[in-house]
């Protein structure tokens, strides 16, 4: 909220015929006049496991999932990782990282814990 979002769902339910799933939050943002809102679906993620790889195994599992039921039932959303700023200066860093970034298999975003800002967005 600080960085201009507004939070309109927390969480945000994705439905899927009789499935329903549940991304963290869901937001807002007026870019300007001419352009509209941006919609963005979030997913938080502490990257706590003795495991760096087997949390963004997951990160990335659960990105591909919301991606493409959004694509199907609210295009207009993004999907969006939030991870803490420690491992998005990590294992984002790192050439696997930087791999799945450029194929596009994960789009994320660093935050402050302390300060609950947004601190740097990547693709």
């Amino acid at each position: 909220m600080k960085d201009g979002w507004t939070i309109t769902d927390d969480p945000l339910t994705i439905r899927v015929g009789k499935r329903k799933l549940f991304a963290d939050l869901g937001a807002e943002r007026v870019l300007s006049a001419e352009k509209g809102t941006r919609k963005i679906a979030v997913e938080v993620k502490t990257f706590r496991r003795v495991s760096t790889i087997e949390d963004l195994q997951d990160a990335v599992g659960q990105f591909v999932v919301y991606r493409d039921l959004l694509a199907e039932t609210d295009s207009e959303r993004e999907a969006y990782v939030a991870v803490p700023d420690e491992t998005l200066d990590g294992i984002f860093t790192e050439e696997i990282g930087k791999i799945l970034l450029r194929r596009g298999s994960i789009r994320v975003f660093g935050y402050d814990i302390a300060k609950e800002t947004i601190t740097k967005w990547l693709p």
